[in-house]
């Protein structure tokens, strides 16, 4: 997914004149009317305008400017003509003009993938299976048999695709316009349908398609893969692929933000002398201090450690958290010694039936004292 900046060529701190200045410039410089039949140009324009849709409006800019995603899960979705017009005033001469368009662009598609946290840190590609509508290859999409007549011009709207109708109402004669019931709107009908996709001009097919993940992209985010949806009808663009990232759960590491969190077992007898631990991190193991007294739950920071920023500079920091534990077993040996810790440092170890003979001698003797008093 191209950073929005990037593609209007504006910094991150660019105010709205600027962003719209920008706009304006590649706007006329990539307009499909400038650029007839080229793709590249048409798809360049369309970003541009979903990266003006986003930076124009401060809930928007804010909202990928500090999670890398308009509205966690949708970015733009208007007519890319309308943000246009509303710059221009009305739009570009001919971008509404002319005959009607008989193409019909393809379905976007929606997938998930699951990703490692390996592939998210270095910003892998990864192939992945897409099964989708595309153009038939037996008549390449034209939907007609090979070899047949093809397709002849609708004799109930002659080719328009539309037809009128009239009526009387208390106001005069009112026309109304609607869709081509014989053709659909096509202005032609298809006497011999293709065999293989029955005309449709689409058949289905399961494709290879590669996705560039961002460095340190997290899951919840959702990648747009340009004209890899459904392909189009008769000429029409094919849709957009959306892929939704997950992040499957890693071995040793819980991802927070920009932050890996690694919990580290230790010993009674490490934490209260301190030692050295040999850690794994995501570029190969290190070495820590713990210091002698530390506690159970104390953090220790490794920088840089951790994930990178996505779509900014800098990396995230590796957490690792000490978790002190205790034995659940004990050798006769190691249980001797501990009782003579217990004892050096004062702390009293009471067996249950001693201490419950203690608490009974104490009520004892206090009733023994209030009996005398009486």
């Amino acid at each position: 997914m191209s950073d929005y900046y990037q593609l209007l060529g504006v910094s991150r701190d660019a105010d709205a004149k600027e962003i719209k200045s920008a706009y304006r410039k590649l706007a006329l410089k990539y307009h499909p009317d400038r650029n007839p039949g080229d793709a590249e140009a048409e798809e360049k324009f369309k970003e541009i305008n979903e990266a003006y849709a986003v930076l124009s409006d401060d809930q928007k800019r804010d909202r990928y400017d500090r999670f890398g995603s308009a509205d966690a899960g949708a970015q733009f979705s208007g007519d890319i003509f309308d943000i246009f017009a509303s710059v221009f005033g009305g739009g570009f001469a001919g971008s509404r003009g002319g005959p009607p368009q008989r193409g019909m662009a393809g379905e976007d598609l929606e997938m998930g993938l699951n990703i490692t946290l390996e592939q998210a840190r270095v910003g892998e590609s990864v192939e992945v299976e897409v099964d989708r509508l595309g153009v038939c290859d037996r008549c390449e999409g034209s939907r007609a048999e090979p070899g047949s007549g093809g397709r002849q011009t609708c004799s109930t709207c002659q080719g328009i695709g539309q037809v009128r109708t009239q009526s009387q109402s208390f106001f005069g004669t009112v026309v109304s316009t609607r869709t081509c019931p014989q053709c659909r709107g096509l202005g032609e009908i298809i006497s011999d349908p293709c065999n293989k996709c029955h005309g449709n001009g689409r058949m289905q097919v399961s494709e290879a398609i590669e996705v560039s993940l961002p460095k340190g992209i997290d899951a919840g985010y959702r990648l747009r893969i340009p004209r890899q949806g459904n392909a189009g009808v008769d000429g029409g663009p094919p849709g957009d692929l959306y892929v939704y990232i997950d992040l499957a759960a890693h071995e040793h590491f819980r991802r927070q933000e920009d932050d890996l969190h690694y919990s580290l077992g230790i010993g009674i007898a490490q934490a209260a002398l301190g030692s050295c631990f040999e850690v794994p991190t995501m570029e190969g193991p290190e070495v820590i201090d713990i210091p002698p007294g530390t506690q159970s739950g104390a953090t220790f920071r490794l920088p840089g450690k951790g994930m990178p920023r996505l779509r900014k500079v800098g990396m995230g920091d590796q957490v690792v958290t000490v978790e002190v534990e205790i034995p659940t077993e004990l050798s006769p040996k190691a249980r001797d010694l501990l009782e003579a810790y217990a004892q050096e440092v004062g702390e009293e170890i009471h067996e249950r039936e001693t201490l419950l003979e203690r608490i009974k001698g104490f009520f004892g003797k206090k009733k023994n004292k209030e009996a005398a008093e009486a």
